[in-house]
């Protein structure tokens, strides 16, 4: 007599959870590619996705098209990998981003629509940015959840910002449109990283890039904050753009050895 164990058949919890994989795994899937896959009927893979979508962990870019993975997806890697691996891996790149400008050097995260600082190496000058670790600002007005922002699709930020107006920031120099914000984005693509001219707080302007996970999806950022009456115009601040990049590259390294 056998003493193998059939397998019990594939739930619909089973294969929502082989969809997340697929989707993570392939970044894009479409509804044939899905039931082909698990051996489901279409209108079953369809009924799947269609849930995961409402609940936002797929999106689609257009109607009809393939699904990618959505804002829950990513927000839940965030909680699990980037608070405990992107701080202690960018920790050291922090510093020697410091080294090289002399000013302050933060890592944020994206929650929503909002940014939490995560870690940060404050500057040596008598006047500076001071530590912001663990504080919260709209994503929209700083550099650094500009930068994180950029690295999503409009589709993933129009669900963020669902409305036209944007939340409210704590400057007169903030976007508050959200058509102004999605072309700001396209810049910062184009460009490679975002500016912040008091726009996040009185004072103090800022420099930012993404730092993404080996499969591209941005897990944080990192930026170089200073005090905008020192720097005197965003000229300045910019020139602290090649240390920025640099301390991204050198991220990015250390999350491929790890």
């Amino acid at each position: 007599m056998s003493n193998v164990v059939p397998s019990p058949p594939s739930t619909s919890v089973d294969n929502a959870l082989r969809l997340l994989e697929l989707i993570g795994q392939r970044q894009a899937l479409r509804v044939a590619e899905a039931a082909d896959l698990l051996g489901v009927a279409r209108s079953t893979a369809h009924r799947l996705l269609s849930a995961l979508r409402r609940r936002g962990f797929v999106m689609q870019d257009r109607p009809n098209g393939a699904y990618r993975p959505g804002p829950a997806l990513v927000e839940i890697g965030l909680a699990a990998v980037s608070r405990i691996d992107i701080r202690r891996v960018a920790r050291p790149v922090l510093e020697e981003v410091r080294e090289l400008t002399g000013e302050t050097v933060s890592l944020a995260v994206l929650e929503g629509a909002s940014i939490r600082f995560v870690d940060c190496a404050e500057g040596p000058r008598s006047v500076r940015v001071g530590n912001r670790t663990g504080v919260v600002r709209p994503a929209h007005a700083s550099a650094v959840g500009k930068a994180i922002l950029a690295g999503l699709s409009d589709a993933e930020v129009l669900r963020r910002y669902p409305d036209e107006e944007l939340p409210a920031a704590t400057t007169d120099a903030a976007l508050t449109g959200r058509t102004a914000l999605l072309d700001e984005l396209a810049a910062i693509r184009a460009r490679g990283y975002a500016l912040n001219w008091e726009e996040s707080a009185d004072g103090v302007c800022a420099v930012a890039v993404a730092l993404r996970d080996t499969v591209g999806q941005p897990l944080a950022a990192l930026g170089v904050a200073a005090p905008s009456s020192r720097m005197g115009d965003a000229e300045a601040i910019r020139a602290f753009v090649p240390a920025v990049l640099r301390g991204a590259d050198l991220v990015h390294e250390r999350l491929r050895t790890q």
